[in-house]
């Protein structure tokens, strides 16, 4: 029964490095586990020392945060480009098919027919008005 060689113990490393990046969902371990990788190929395959081995796992590693890190906080601040849902009829004009008050009624919105009611408990808007969309509350449009 042989000593281990030292490329097992980097692939044992990178499936240890694995586990928290799937527990805690923290992409860190990833990049930290695909450096213990590439630490077990330059010694499996170009039999580098262990020095060799720490410089190419600190590199790679390193070098992944730096490059990977500041990508996904740009892609995970990104806002939608266009507004979907209920979001994208927010601003849109509607046409009022029965009287509007801030007790409901009836408005055609983006083809459909929604329920109403007025943002301001006092406005009224008859059959046939134009009517701006200011939210969405449930499955009631607020308009003014």
């Amino acid at each position: 029964m042989g000593s281990v060689e030292p490329w097992v113990w980097w692939l044992i490393a990178a499936v240890g490095l694995g586990i928290p990046l799937v527990m805690t969902a923290m992409p860190e371990f990833g990049m930290f586990s695909v450096g213990a990788v590439a630490a077990a190929v330059t010694q499996a395959f170009f039999g580098g020392g262990i020095v060799a081995q720490v410089l190419v796992f600190v590199i790679v590693s390193v070098a992944l945060t730096a490059v990977v890190r500041p990508l996904a906080a740009r892609s995970r601040d990104r806002t939608p480009l266009a507004a979907t849902g209920v979001d994208a009829l927010t601003g849109r004009q509607a046409l009022v098919l029965e009287r509007v008050d801030s007790q409901g009624g009836r408005i055609k919105l983006a083809g459909e027919v929604w329920s109403a009611r007025t943002l301001d408990a006092d406005q009224v808007y008859e059959k046939g008005q134009q009517v701006d969309v200011v939210e969405i509350d449930g499955a009631t449009a607020v308009v003014i």
